[in-house]
């Protein structure tokens, strides 16, 4: 397999992580029969966002390197309030 290959599958990859989270909102939410965001969306995002960054890095795209980045600063900060909320309830994910 080529390097070109190789960095395509890792694309790829990171987009079907990306994507996967839009899944399993969608099924959350229509087993609720409301909008909700579980926990796997942001754990989805920030995979999916951490494959596409190494990917943009590696295509040397600043716009797709700086929109990668951005959004994983506020995942991280959904993933830190989802943990801090659940250590001060005592709620278990």
């Amino acid at each position: 397999m080529s390097s070109a290959q190789i960095w395509l599958a890792v694309g790829m990859l990171g987009q079907a992580l990306f994507s996967a989270r839009f899944i399993v909102q969608w099924i959350v939410s229509e087993r609720n029969r409301r909008s909700i965001i579980p926990h796997a969306f942001w754990y989805f995002s920030l995979a999916g966002s951490a494959v596409l960054l190494a990917y943009a890095i590696h295509r040397q795209d600043p716009v797709f390197i700086v929109g990668q980045s951005a959004g994983a600063v506020v995942y991280i900060r959904n993933l830190w309030l989802i943990r801090k909320e659940a250590g001060l309830t005592g709620k278990q994910d």
